[in-house]
């Protein structure tokens, strides 16, 4: 495993983003564990995880401006801190995110911040996808942005499982609308960061029975 994989899940654990249990995705499936950014809560925890996304910008998209969204709510803060750390590398790029609720006093509308302008292309940041349901919400959203188009969407975690077919979720929104998603890390690398400590048994041995029913098949 690249050290820098390593690093990233080392990360997500400390920062109790990575959870293991028994929770239930917003796909309704129950799943043996869970990847939430709602529980990054430090300043510096949040501009790590900007920089992990950094690094995989610049290795998929490179120096190319786009338009950075994050999807209400937890795309939100992952979306700033993208931006922040993209800055610090001296690509500054805008950003802009949903409310839940259109606003219908002041300057009104769904979104907050930048607007993107035909011809612009988007980059989505999001936690995590399972199903895809997420993805698909936001570009319901964002089909209202004319002449936008949206680039690449940035995960945390592959979760390597079966979508609306045997295909994963992510392959099946690349197929769907177009554009690539990515992720830092996968499912399979956070299996093999468990297998290098035999206390993770039970915990590794759930994920692969989980995979063996929801994994992709590809």
């Amino acid at each position: 495993m690249e050290a820098y994989k390593r690093e990233f899940i080392e990360f997500l654990e400390n920062a109790g983003v990575l959870k293991f249990g028994d929770f239930t995705a917003k796909s309704g499936r129950k799943i043996p564990y869970f990847i939430n950014a709602g529980d990054i809560k430090t300043g510096d925890q949040i501009a790590k995880l900007g920089e992990f996304y950094a690094k995989a910008y610049f290795e998929k998209v490179g120096n190319r401006r786009t338009v950075l969204y994050g999807p209400a709510y937890k795309g939100i803060p992952i979306a700033v801190s993208v931006a922040c750390a993209l800055s610090k590398e001296g690509l500054d790029v805008p950003f802009f995110f949903n409310r839940k609720e259109e606003k219908d006093h002041g300057e009104g509308g769904v979104f907050v911040g930048y607007k993107p302008q035909a011809g612009e292309e988007v980059v989505i940041v999001e936690d995590v996808i399972t199903a895809g349901t997420a993805i698909r919400e936001s570009m319901s959203i964002l089909s209202s942005l004319e002449g936008v188009k949206v680039a690449a969407t940035f995960v945390m975690v592959d979760r390597k499982e079966k979508g609306q077919t045997e295909k994963s979720a992510m392959a099946e929104v690349g197929e769907e609308y177009g554009f690539p998603v990515y992720s830092v890390v996968d499912v399979y690398d956070i299996i093999e960061y468990l297998e290098e400590d035999d206390a993770n048994a039970e915990n590794v041995q759930r994920i692969k029975n989980y995979l063996a029913v929801n994994g992709a098949k590809e």
